[in-house]
Protein backbone atom coordinates (compact mmCIF):
# COMPACT_ATOMS: atom_id res chain seq x y z
CA UNK A 1 0.00 0.00 0.00
CA UNK A 2 1.40 3.40 -1.04
CA UNK A 3 1.18 5.72 1.99
CA UNK A 4 1.65 8.81 -0.17
CA UNK A 5 -1.42 8.02 -2.23
CA UNK A 6 -3.31 6.97 0.92
CA UNK A 7 -2.51 10.34 2.51
CA UNK A 8 -4.00 12.07 -0.52
CA UNK A 9 -7.21 10.05 -0.07
CA UNK A 10 -7.22 10.91 3.64
CA UNK A 11 -6.85 14.62 2.88
CA UNK A 12 -9.57 14.49 0.21
CA UNK A 13 -11.98 12.61 2.49
CA UNK A 14 -11.32 14.96 5.41
CA UNK A 15 -11.79 18.17 3.41
CA UNK A 16 -14.89 16.85 1.63
CA UNK A 17 -16.55 16.08 4.96
CA UNK A 18 -15.62 19.23 6.89
CA UNK A 19 -16.65 21.51 4.02
CA UNK A 20 -20.14 20.04 3.79
CA UNK A 21 -23.01 22.13 5.09
CA UNK A 22 -24.31 19.16 7.05
CA UNK A 23 -21.00 18.90 8.94
CA UNK A 24 -21.05 22.60 9.81
CA UNK A 25 -24.70 22.49 10.88
CA UNK A 26 -24.22 19.44 13.11
CA UNK A 27 -20.94 20.75 14.52
CA UNK A 28 -22.49 24.02 15.66
CA UNK A 29 -26.00 22.75 16.39
CA UNK A 30 -24.98 19.74 18.52
CA UNK A 31 -23.23 21.86 21.22
CA UNK A 32 -26.43 23.89 21.58
CA UNK A 33 -28.38 20.66 22.10
CA UNK A 34 -25.76 19.31 24.51
CA UNK A 35 -25.82 22.57 26.47
CA UNK A 36 -29.61 22.44 26.51
CA UNK A 37 -29.44 18.92 27.98
CA UNK A 38 -27.22 20.31 30.75
CA UNK A 39 -29.33 23.39 31.45
CA UNK A 40 -32.94 22.45 30.65
CA UNK A 41 -33.43 19.81 33.41
CA UNK A 42 -32.86 22.42 36.12
CA UNK A 43 -35.02 24.97 34.27
CA UNK A 44 -37.80 22.39 33.92
CA UNK A 45 -37.57 21.55 37.63
CA UNK A 46 -37.97 25.24 38.48
CA UNK A 47 -40.84 25.92 36.08
CA UNK A 48 -42.76 22.63 36.39
CA UNK A 49 -44.11 23.33 39.87
CA UNK A 50 -47.79 22.82 40.64
CA UNK A 51 -49.90 25.98 40.50
CA UNK A 52 -51.65 27.00 43.71
CA UNK A 53 -54.45 24.55 44.52
CA UNK A 54 -57.21 24.85 47.11
CA UNK A 55 -58.42 21.67 48.84
CA UNK A 56 -61.59 21.42 50.87
CA UNK A 57 -60.99 19.10 53.84
CA UNK A 58 -63.73 17.18 55.65
CA UNK A 59 -61.93 15.58 58.59
CA UNK A 60 -64.20 13.37 60.67
CA UNK A 61 -61.25 11.90 62.59
CA UNK A 62 -59.99 15.20 64.00
CA UNK A 63 -56.33 14.12 63.80
CA UNK A 64 -55.39 14.96 60.21
CA UNK A 65 -56.49 18.54 59.65
CA UNK A 66 -54.19 20.05 62.34
CA UNK A 67 -51.18 18.61 60.45
CA UNK A 68 -52.19 19.92 57.00
CA UNK A 69 -49.97 22.95 56.48
CA UNK A 70 -50.47 25.38 53.62
CA UNK A 71 -47.62 25.73 51.10
CA UNK A 72 -46.95 27.79 47.97
CA UNK A 73 -48.61 25.16 45.82
CA UNK A 74 -51.43 23.87 48.02
CA UNK A 75 -53.72 25.34 50.67
CA UNK A 76 -56.33 23.58 52.81
CA UNK A 77 -59.72 24.89 53.98
CA UNK A 78 -61.62 23.34 56.86
CA UNK A 79 -65.02 22.15 55.64
CA UNK A 80 -65.62 19.68 58.44
CA UNK A 81 -69.32 19.39 59.10
CA UNK A 82 -70.30 19.93 55.50
CA UNK A 83 -71.58 17.14 53.30
CA UNK A 84 -68.93 15.52 51.13
CA UNK A 85 -71.53 14.72 48.49
CA UNK A 86 -72.59 18.37 48.33
CA UNK A 87 -68.99 19.54 47.97
CA UNK A 88 -68.44 16.98 45.20
CA UNK A 89 -71.57 18.09 43.35
CA UNK A 90 -70.50 21.75 43.38
CA UNK A 91 -66.80 21.08 42.83
CA UNK A 92 -66.67 22.33 39.22
CA UNK A 93 -68.53 25.54 40.11
CA UNK A 94 -66.68 26.24 43.35
CA UNK A 95 -63.28 27.70 44.19
CA UNK A 96 -61.99 24.32 45.28
CA UNK A 97 -59.73 22.15 43.13
CA UNK A 98 -60.27 19.01 45.20
CA UNK A 99 -62.19 17.60 48.14
CA UNK A 100 -60.32 15.54 50.74
CA UNK A 101 -62.49 13.29 52.88
CA UNK A 102 -61.06 11.73 56.03
CA UNK A 103 -63.13 8.99 57.68
CA UNK A 104 -63.88 8.69 61.37
CA UNK A 105 -61.07 7.30 63.45
CA UNK A 106 -60.85 3.50 63.60
CA UNK A 107 -59.86 3.20 67.26
CA UNK A 108 -59.27 -0.54 67.05
CA UNK A 109 -56.69 -0.35 64.24
CA UNK A 110 -55.74 3.26 65.05
CA UNK A 111 -56.03 4.44 61.47
CA UNK A 112 -58.27 6.31 59.05
CA UNK A 113 -59.27 6.01 55.41
CA UNK A 114 -58.84 8.91 53.01
CA UNK A 115 -60.45 9.76 49.70
CA UNK A 116 -59.83 12.71 47.43
CA UNK A 117 -62.09 13.91 44.65
CA UNK A 118 -61.13 16.34 41.89
CA UNK A 119 -62.49 17.51 38.55
CA UNK A 120 -59.25 16.47 36.83
CA UNK A 121 -56.39 14.14 37.83
CA UNK A 122 -54.07 15.57 40.47
CA UNK A 123 -50.34 15.94 39.95
CA UNK A 124 -48.00 13.47 41.64
CA UNK A 125 -46.47 16.11 43.93
CA UNK A 126 -49.87 17.17 45.24
CA UNK A 127 -51.04 13.59 45.81
CA UNK A 128 -47.83 12.62 47.61
CA UNK A 129 -47.98 15.76 49.75
CA UNK A 130 -51.47 14.94 51.04
CA UNK A 131 -50.71 11.23 51.47
CA UNK A 132 -47.55 11.94 53.47
CA UNK A 133 -49.41 14.38 55.75
CA UNK A 134 -52.16 11.82 56.42
CA UNK A 135 -49.60 9.09 57.25
CA UNK A 136 -47.70 11.46 59.53
CA UNK A 137 -50.93 12.31 61.36
CA UNK A 138 -51.77 8.65 61.93
CA UNK A 139 -48.23 7.92 63.15
CA UNK A 140 -48.39 10.87 65.57
CA UNK A 141 -51.73 9.60 66.92
CA UNK A 142 -50.39 6.08 67.43
CA UNK A 143 -47.33 7.42 69.27
CA UNK A 144 -49.60 9.49 71.51
CA UNK A 145 -51.87 6.52 72.25
CA UNK A 146 -48.98 4.17 73.00
CA UNK A 147 -48.58 5.60 76.49
CA UNK A 148 -44.79 5.42 76.23
CA UNK A 149 -43.21 8.63 77.42
CA UNK A 150 -41.08 10.46 74.83
CA UNK A 151 -41.65 7.66 72.31
CA UNK A 152 -41.21 10.00 69.32
CA UNK A 153 -37.84 11.23 70.55
CA UNK A 154 -36.85 7.66 71.40
CA UNK A 155 -37.69 6.44 67.88
CA UNK A 156 -35.72 9.29 66.35
CA UNK A 157 -32.74 8.55 68.59
CA UNK A 158 -32.54 4.85 67.67
CA UNK A 159 -32.86 5.43 63.92
CA UNK A 160 -29.46 4.76 62.34
CA UNK A 161 -27.92 7.27 59.94
CA UNK A 162 -24.57 5.67 59.30
CA UNK A 163 -22.78 6.81 56.15
CA UNK A 164 -20.13 4.28 55.24
CA UNK A 165 -16.97 5.80 53.84
CA UNK A 166 -15.02 3.78 51.30
CA UNK A 167 -11.26 3.83 50.82
CA UNK A 168 -9.10 2.47 48.03
CA UNK A 169 -5.62 1.14 48.80
CA UNK A 170 -2.92 1.55 46.18
CA UNK A 171 0.04 -0.78 45.68
CA UNK A 172 1.98 1.06 48.40
CA UNK A 173 -0.89 0.72 50.87
CA UNK A 174 -1.82 4.42 50.72
CA UNK A 175 -5.47 5.10 51.51
CA UNK A 176 -7.60 7.24 49.20
CA UNK A 177 -11.21 8.06 50.03
CA UNK A 178 -13.55 7.14 47.18
CA UNK A 179 -17.23 7.05 46.27
CA UNK A 180 -18.76 4.42 43.99
CA UNK A 181 -21.35 6.88 42.69
CA UNK A 182 -18.62 9.02 41.12
CA UNK A 183 -16.99 5.99 39.50
CA UNK A 184 -20.41 4.92 38.22
CA UNK A 185 -21.04 8.31 36.60
CA UNK A 186 -17.62 8.36 34.91
CA UNK A 187 -18.06 4.75 33.77
CA UNK A 188 -21.44 5.50 32.16
CA UNK A 189 -20.16 8.66 30.46
CA UNK A 190 -17.10 6.94 28.96
CA UNK A 191 -19.16 3.98 27.71
CA UNK A 192 -21.78 6.23 26.10
CA UNK A 193 -19.19 8.51 24.43
CA UNK A 194 -17.24 5.72 22.73
CA UNK A 195 -20.47 3.93 21.73
CA UNK A 196 -21.77 7.12 20.13
CA UNK A 197 -18.59 7.68 18.15
CA UNK A 198 -18.28 4.13 16.85
CA UNK A 199 -21.90 4.04 15.71
CA UNK A 200 -21.99 7.59 14.31
CA UNK A 201 -18.74 7.64 12.38
CA UNK A 202 -18.69 3.95 11.46
CA UNK A 203 -22.05 4.55 9.80
CA UNK A 204 -20.58 7.62 8.10
CA UNK A 205 -17.91 5.41 6.46
CA UNK A 206 -20.58 3.09 5.09
CA UNK A 207 -22.66 6.01 3.77
CA UNK A 208 -19.62 7.55 2.10
CA UNK A 209 -18.75 4.28 0.34
CA UNK A 210 -22.34 3.83 -0.87
CA UNK A 211 -22.48 7.43 -2.10
CA UNK A 212 -19.32 7.07 -4.20
CA UNK A 213 -20.36 3.68 -5.53
CA UNK A 214 -23.89 4.77 -6.54
CA UNK A 215 -22.55 7.92 -8.26
CA UNK A 216 -19.89 5.85 -10.11
CA UNK A 217 -17.18 8.20 -8.81
CA UNK A 218 -15.39 5.14 -7.43
CA UNK A 219 -14.68 3.90 -10.97
CA UNK A 220 -12.54 6.98 -11.58
CA UNK A 221 -10.84 6.71 -8.18
CA UNK A 222 -9.80 3.06 -8.47
CA UNK A 223 -8.18 3.82 -11.83
CA UNK A 224 -5.64 5.96 -9.94
CA UNK A 225 -5.34 4.24 -6.56
CA UNK A 226 -5.75 0.74 -5.23
CA UNK A 227 -9.10 -0.19 -3.68
CA UNK A 228 -7.43 -0.96 -0.34
CA UNK A 229 -5.75 2.46 -0.33
CA UNK A 230 -9.13 4.04 -1.02
CA UNK A 231 -10.77 2.11 1.81
CA UNK A 232 -8.13 2.88 4.45
CA UNK A 233 -7.83 6.49 3.29
CA UNK A 234 -11.59 6.86 3.73
CA UNK A 235 -11.57 5.24 7.17
CA UNK A 236 -8.67 7.34 8.48
CA UNK A 237 -10.02 10.54 6.92
CA UNK A 238 -13.38 10.13 8.64
CA UNK A 239 -11.59 9.29 11.91
CA UNK A 240 -9.88 12.70 11.71
CA UNK A 241 -13.28 14.27 11.02
CA UNK A 242 -14.60 12.55 14.16
CA UNK A 243 -11.75 13.88 16.30
CA UNK A 244 -12.19 17.40 14.89
CA UNK A 245 -15.92 17.36 15.57
CA UNK A 246 -15.46 15.91 19.05
CA UNK A 247 -12.98 18.63 20.07
CA UNK A 248 -15.24 21.36 18.69
CA UNK A 249 -18.25 19.90 20.52
CA UNK A 250 -16.38 19.95 23.85
CA UNK A 251 -15.10 23.51 23.39
CA UNK A 252 -18.39 24.96 22.15
CA UNK A 253 -20.57 23.13 24.69
CA UNK A 254 -18.32 24.28 27.52
CA UNK A 255 -18.43 27.85 26.21
CA UNK A 256 -22.23 27.88 25.91
CA UNK A 257 -22.79 26.41 29.39
CA UNK A 258 -20.22 28.83 30.85
CA UNK A 259 -21.87 31.85 29.22
CA UNK A 260 -25.37 30.82 30.30
CA UNK A 261 -24.12 30.12 33.82
CA UNK A 262 -22.42 33.54 33.99
CA UNK A 263 -25.62 35.28 32.83
CA UNK A 264 -28.11 33.39 35.02
CA UNK A 265 -25.84 32.94 38.02
CA UNK A 266 -26.40 30.34 40.73
CA UNK A 267 -30.18 30.91 40.62
CA UNK A 268 -30.40 28.55 37.67
CA UNK A 269 -30.14 25.51 39.90
CA UNK A 270 -31.73 27.07 42.94
CA UNK A 271 -34.50 25.02 44.44
CA UNK A 272 -33.89 21.99 42.26
CA UNK A 273 -33.89 18.51 43.73
CA UNK A 274 -30.56 16.96 42.67
CA UNK A 275 -32.00 13.44 42.76
CA UNK A 276 -34.82 14.44 40.42
CA UNK A 277 -32.33 16.17 38.11
CA UNK A 278 -30.29 12.97 37.85
CA UNK A 279 -33.43 10.89 37.27
CA UNK A 280 -34.40 13.19 34.38
CA UNK A 281 -31.20 12.08 32.67
CA UNK A 282 -32.62 8.54 32.51
CA UNK A 283 -31.05 7.14 35.68
CA UNK A 284 -33.34 5.09 37.92
CA UNK A 285 -34.04 6.07 41.52
CA UNK A 286 -31.53 3.77 43.20
CA UNK A 287 -28.71 4.83 40.88
CA UNK A 288 -29.68 8.49 41.22
CA UNK A 289 -29.46 8.27 45.01
CA UNK A 290 -26.01 6.74 44.71
CA UNK A 291 -24.80 9.58 42.47
CA UNK A 292 -26.31 12.29 44.68
CA UNK A 293 -24.91 10.72 47.85
CA UNK A 294 -21.47 11.10 46.29
CA UNK A 295 -21.99 14.86 46.25
CA UNK A 296 -23.79 15.43 49.57
CA UNK A 297 -22.87 13.39 52.61
CA UNK A 298 -24.75 13.25 55.84
CA UNK A 299 -21.89 15.01 57.59
CA UNK A 300 -22.15 18.06 55.38
CA UNK A 301 -21.93 19.39 51.84
CA UNK A 302 -18.24 20.29 52.14
CA UNK A 303 -17.36 16.68 53.00
CA UNK A 304 -19.38 15.49 50.02
CA UNK A 305 -17.46 17.78 47.68
CA UNK A 306 -14.20 16.53 49.17
CA UNK A 307 -15.26 12.93 48.52
CA UNK A 308 -16.10 13.72 44.90
CA UNK A 309 -12.80 15.50 44.31
CA UNK A 310 -10.85 12.75 46.04
CA UNK A 311 -12.64 10.07 44.01
CA UNK A 312 -11.95 11.88 40.75
CA UNK A 313 -8.33 12.47 41.70
CA UNK A 314 -7.78 8.82 42.65
CA UNK A 315 -8.85 7.52 39.24
CA UNK A 316 -6.03 6.32 36.96
CA UNK A 317 -6.50 9.16 34.47
CA UNK A 318 -3.25 8.45 32.65
CA UNK A 319 -4.29 4.86 32.00
CA UNK A 320 -7.84 5.94 31.16
CA UNK A 321 -6.63 8.58 28.68
CA UNK A 322 -4.21 6.29 26.83
CA UNK A 323 -6.68 3.41 26.87
CA UNK A 324 -9.48 5.63 25.60
CA UNK A 325 -7.31 6.70 22.67
CA UNK A 326 -6.28 3.13 21.78
CA UNK A 327 -9.74 1.62 22.29
CA UNK A 328 -11.36 4.39 20.28
CA UNK A 329 -8.86 4.17 17.40
CA UNK A 330 -8.86 0.39 17.01
CA UNK A 331 -12.53 -0.03 17.96
CA UNK A 332 -13.50 2.54 15.35
CA UNK A 333 -11.11 1.06 12.76
CA UNK A 334 -12.52 -2.43 13.40
CA UNK A 335 -16.13 -1.45 12.88
CA UNK A 336 -15.36 1.11 10.16
CA UNK A 337 -13.64 -1.59 8.08
CA UNK A 338 -16.68 -3.84 8.48
CA UNK A 339 -19.02 -1.00 7.55
CA UNK A 340 -16.85 -0.19 4.53
CA UNK A 341 -17.09 -3.80 3.33
CA UNK A 342 -20.88 -3.73 3.77
CA UNK A 343 -21.11 -0.40 1.93
CA UNK A 344 -19.12 -1.77 -0.99
CA UNK A 345 -21.54 -4.69 -1.39
CA UNK A 346 -24.71 -2.58 -1.86
CA UNK A 347 -25.82 0.28 -4.08
CA UNK A 348 -28.15 2.07 -1.66
CA UNK A 349 -28.61 2.29 2.11
CA UNK A 350 -31.95 0.46 2.00
CA UNK A 351 -30.07 -2.74 1.10
CA UNK A 352 -27.72 -2.54 4.10
CA UNK A 353 -30.20 -3.75 6.73
CA UNK A 354 -29.63 -7.47 6.21
CA UNK A 355 -25.84 -7.18 6.03
CA UNK A 356 -25.35 -4.65 8.84
CA UNK A 357 -27.45 -6.50 11.46
CA UNK A 358 -24.62 -8.88 12.57
CA UNK A 359 -22.39 -5.81 13.01
CA UNK A 360 -24.98 -3.78 14.90
CA UNK A 361 -25.87 -6.48 17.45
CA UNK A 362 -22.40 -6.67 19.14
CA UNK A 363 -22.33 -2.86 19.49
CA UNK A 364 -25.76 -2.82 21.15
CA UNK A 365 -24.79 -5.74 23.38
CA UNK A 366 -21.61 -3.92 24.42
CA UNK A 367 -23.60 -0.78 25.21
CA UNK A 368 -26.03 -2.62 27.51
CA UNK A 369 -23.20 -4.45 29.30
CA UNK A 370 -21.32 -1.17 29.75
CA UNK A 371 -24.34 0.58 31.29
CA UNK A 372 -24.41 -1.97 34.12
CA UNK A 373 -20.67 -2.54 34.37
CA UNK A 374 -20.51 -0.33 37.49
CA UNK A 375 -22.67 -2.80 39.45
CA UNK A 376 -20.19 -5.66 39.12
CA UNK A 377 -17.10 -4.54 37.15
CA UNK A 378 -15.32 -7.84 37.80
CA UNK A 379 -18.23 -10.17 37.06
CA UNK A 380 -17.82 -12.90 34.44
CA UNK A 381 -20.16 -11.20 31.95
CA UNK A 382 -18.41 -7.84 32.19
CA UNK A 383 -14.97 -9.48 32.13
CA UNK A 384 -15.64 -11.40 28.92
CA UNK A 385 -17.38 -8.37 27.45
CA UNK A 386 -14.16 -6.43 27.99
CA UNK A 387 -12.08 -9.20 26.38
CA UNK A 388 -14.11 -10.04 23.25
CA UNK A 389 -12.85 -7.58 20.59
CA UNK A 390 -16.30 -6.72 19.21
CA UNK A 391 -17.50 -5.49 22.64
CA UNK A 392 -14.24 -4.64 24.42
CA UNK A 393 -13.83 -1.01 23.19
CA UNK A 394 -17.00 -0.01 25.03
CA UNK A 395 -17.06 -2.42 27.99
CA UNK A 396 -13.37 -2.15 28.90
CA UNK A 397 -13.61 1.62 28.94
CA UNK A 398 -16.59 1.40 31.30
CA UNK A 399 -14.53 -0.86 33.63
CA UNK A 400 -11.45 1.35 33.76
CA UNK A 401 -12.61 3.83 36.46
CA UNK A 402 -12.94 0.90 38.90
CA UNK A 403 -9.42 -0.32 38.19
CA UNK A 404 -8.45 -3.11 35.83
CA UNK A 405 -5.36 -5.35 36.17
CA UNK A 406 -2.75 -4.31 33.63
CA UNK A 407 -2.56 -7.79 32.10
CA UNK A 408 -6.30 -7.70 31.34
CA UNK A 409 -6.04 -4.26 29.74
CA UNK A 410 -3.04 -5.25 27.62
CA UNK A 411 -4.66 -8.52 26.59
CA UNK A 412 -7.90 -6.74 25.66
CA UNK A 413 -6.11 -4.18 23.49
CA UNK A 414 -3.90 -6.86 21.90
CA UNK A 415 -6.93 -8.98 20.99
CA UNK A 416 -8.64 -5.88 19.59
CA UNK A 417 -5.63 -4.97 17.44
CA UNK A 418 -5.28 -8.54 16.19
CA UNK A 419 -8.99 -8.78 15.36
CA UNK A 420 -8.85 -5.44 13.59
CA UNK A 421 -5.93 -6.66 11.44
CA UNK A 422 -7.86 -9.80 10.43
CA UNK A 423 -11.12 -7.95 9.78
CA UNK A 424 -9.32 -5.18 7.87
CA UNK A 425 -7.66 -7.78 5.64
CA UNK A 426 -10.98 -9.55 5.02
CA UNK A 427 -12.84 -6.27 4.49
CA UNK A 428 -10.21 -5.09 2.02
CA UNK A 429 -10.69 -8.25 -0.07
CA UNK A 430 -14.46 -7.80 -0.08
CA UNK A 431 -14.18 -4.07 -0.74
CA UNK A 432 -11.83 -4.60 -3.70
CA UNK A 433 -14.40 -6.78 -5.49
CA UNK A 434 -17.65 -5.34 -4.21
CA UNK A 435 -16.88 -1.70 -4.99
CA UNK A 436 -17.08 -2.45 -8.74
CA UNK A 437 -20.12 -4.75 -8.60
CA UNK A 438 -23.30 -3.18 -9.95
CA UNK A 439 -26.82 -4.28 -10.78
CA UNK A 440 -27.03 -7.16 -8.28
CA UNK A 441 -28.15 -7.25 -4.66
CA UNK A 442 -25.34 -8.93 -2.73
CA UNK A 443 -25.85 -11.55 -0.02
CA UNK A 444 -23.64 -13.11 2.63
CA UNK A 445 -22.89 -15.91 0.16
CA UNK A 446 -21.52 -13.35 -2.31
CA UNK A 447 -19.35 -11.76 0.36
CA UNK A 448 -17.92 -15.17 1.27
CA UNK A 449 -17.18 -15.86 -2.38
CA UNK A 450 -15.38 -12.52 -2.79
CA UNK A 451 -13.40 -13.21 0.39
CA UNK A 452 -12.07 -16.50 -1.07
CA UNK A 453 -11.14 -14.95 -4.42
Amino acid sequence: MDFKRTSIIIRREYLNKVKKKSFLVITFLAPILFAALCILPSVIMLKAKEEGKVVAVVDKSGIVLPNLENTETISYEDCTGQSVDALKAELRNSDYDAVLSISELDTENQTVTAEVYSSKPLGMDMSENMNNKINSSVEAYRIEQSGVENLKELMASVKAKVKMKTYTLDEEGKETISESGVYMAVSMILGIVIYMFIVLFGGMVMSSVIEEKSSRVVEVLVSSVKATELMFGKIIGIALVAITQFVLWIVLTGAIVGIVGAITGSSLLGGSDPTELVQMAGVNGEQADAIVSAVTEASGEQDGLQVVLSSIKSMPWGTIGISFLLLFIFGYMLYASLYAAIGSAVENEADTQQLSLPVTIPILLAFFIAIYAFKAPDSALVFWGSMIPFTSPIVMLARLPFGVPMWQLVLSIALLVGTFAVCAWASAKIYKVGILMFGKKSSWKDLWKWLKM
